[in-house]
């Protein structure tokens, strides 16, 4: 364990209450996977946990976040969860017992415990089924995917990314349960889609995803996938709902990616239309070295329209006409003249070309 978490462990206990850190560090740690979002459960009330690291702010449910150097640490009161409405918990309470805090979570596999000697504290056979490398339910399987239909898609998140598999009865309760994923928000769902295609098993995960039938609920569908590491790279290579809330910058990059994928080539015309980050993308889904994309772009002519050697006044007293949408045509034509090395990028060839052609 490292010192810090340790001694964040060690200042609760020094106030006289337990703490541990319990979830996913503790199950990752075991994998001998690198995490720094850590959960720490205790049974500190938020008044002592407020005191404790002098945080401001409300709680929510009992949970503060604090951050340490490179961990962000949520510090949680233990507590019973009941009557769940739209997946949060109408009923919270308090309680002073870390296993019917345990109880509440969602997989054996986030049970595991650690204290602050570093010694896990297994409770529910977490350790036996990271060691099966199986998914399973803790306690009531239908009441916990159904009061938080999220459950459903963390369970396929970790099986994919861990590489562990479904407990059969997940499985079964899935398929015949799928629309409850349609109760979920699509930020909901695109946060652990996200997860999904930026891990290194994107083409497993997304045969998963079609073996169990979810591509309908999910608003997802695909055809072939080239793998990528840049995560617009494979949102780009899916059709998906407009729903899903990408941010403006994003969806242009996605869009642009298609485009080019459509091309199916790299031509002079799309190097000078888009920036070297999309060219790269899109270069890599076809199959382009990146060193060769940068000496492509590297030898454009010209890489902008502001790197033309004329203007729109100079175009306009030239040809004696108004500016209109016959100058977006005009410049369209000089471009495309100068990437095909037609003419020169220099006002002399250009005034040239535009008295012959356009006067």
């Amino acid at each position: 364990m490292n010192n810090k978490l340790r001694k964040v462990l060690k200042r609760i206990e020094e106030n006289g209450f337990e703490a541990y850190i319990v979830g996913g560090y503790v199950r990752d740690h075991i994998l001998g996977i690198e995490s720094t979002d850590i959960d720490i459960c205790t049974n500190a009330l938020p008044k002592d946990i407020i005191k404790i690291f002098k945080v401001t702010g409300k709680s929510e449910y009992g949970s503060f976040t604090i951050k340490i150097g490179k961990y962000n640490i949520d510090i949680t009161t233990y507590r019973s969860e009941s009557n769940y409405v739209n997946r949060k918990p109408q009923t919270v309470e308090y309680i002073d017992n870390l296993i019917t805090d345990i109880k509440r979570r969602d997989f054996t596999i986030n049970s595991l415990c650690m204290n602050s000697s570093g010694q896990i504290i297994d409770l529910l056979d977490g350790r036996k089924d990271i060691e099966k490398r199986i998914i399973r339910v803790i306690g009531d399987l239908e009441q916990k995917l159904t009061e938080d239909p999220l459950r459903i898609l963390r369970a396929v998140r970790f099986s994919i990314i861990l590489d562990f598999a479904l407990d059969e009865k997940i499985i079964i309760f899935i398929k015949k349960n799928k629309n409850l994923i349609k109760t979920l928000s699509y930020t909901k769902i695109k946060a652990e889609l996200d997860r999904i295609f930026s891990s290194k098993r994107v083409k497993e995960g997304l045969k998963v995803l079609k073996d169990l039938d979810l591509l309908g609920v999910l608003g997802i569908n695909y055809q072939d996938i080239k793998i990528v590491p840049d995560i617009l790279g494979i949102w780009a290579q899916i059709e998906f709902d407009k729903n899903y809330p990408f941010t403006k910058n994003n969806l242009q990059c996605i869009n642009k990616i298609r485009a080019i994928i459509k091309n199916k080539e790299l031509k002079s015309r799309i190097l000078f239309e888009n920036d070297l980050y999309v060219l790269m993308v899109a270069g890599e889904i076809l199959d382009y070295q990146r060193t060769e994309i940068t000496r492509m772009y590297s030898s454009l002519p010209i890489k902008s329209i502001k790197n033309l050697k004329i203007t729109t006044d100079d175009i306009i007293k030239l040809l004696n006409i108004n500016p209109s949408s016959k100058i977006k045509q005009i410049y369209d034509d000089l471009i495309d003249k100068i990437l095909s090395n037609e003419i020169k990028n220099n006002y002399t060839s250009l005034k040239k070309y535009l008295l012959n052609k356009w006067k």
